[in-house]
């Protein structure tokens, strides 16, 4: 099984957050790789990796950061793949590692997710996979039926909670 998406974090003091994406496609039945790369203390071997992730086969790179949050767009400097960002909460609430991963000059683009969520990059990375793989397209429906089912199933549950004024 070689790998399809790749899951890059600057540090293991990411993974709490990282692994929602892994999560979410190990339901997807997407293979992956989980990779700590560091673009200011190993900034050789990101540049290595970036330059290779294609020809490995790596389809999108979700590549979280935090703080200066650089290392989504050192990894778009060097790739021609999608590269989606996910700002972690560090320091400012994570607002600094939001705008380092959005504010990427023209020519380097890097998607981004909200503020440590990795789980949204993953599917977003299995959205652009899709559009070229049926299968892929169908898991992910049922994928989003079953968030649908989740709210339907929390309504339900809400009819049970009781209070004096409450009228439904």
């Amino acid at each position: 099984m070689e790998p399809k998406v790749s899951i890059i974090m600057g540090s293991t003091s990411d993974l709490q957050v990282m692994e929602k994406a892994a999560k979410v496609l190990e339901e997807l039945e997407i293979p992956f790789e989980m990779n700590a790369l560091s673009a200011h203390r190993t900034p050789e071997k990101v540049e290595t990796f970036a330059n290779e992730a294609e020809s490995r086969g790596i389809k999108v790179i979700v590549a979280g950061a935090g703080m200066a949050a650089h290392l989504p767009g050192v990894i778009a400097a060097s790739t021609p793949l999608p590269v989606i960002g996910v700002p972690i909460k560090a320091a400012l609430e994570g607002m600094d590692a939001l705008l380092s991963i959005v504010q990427m000059p023209p020519g380097i683009p890097v998607a981004s997710v909200g503020i440590n969520r990795a789980d949204n990059a993953a599917i977003l990375a299995a959205q652009m996979m899709a559009t070229g793989d049926n299968e892929l397209a169908i898991k992910l429906k049922k994928y989003k039926e079953k968030l649908k089912d989740k709210v339907i199933q929390a309504n339900e549950e809400l009819e049970t909670v009781k209070y004096r004024y409450k009228t439904n």
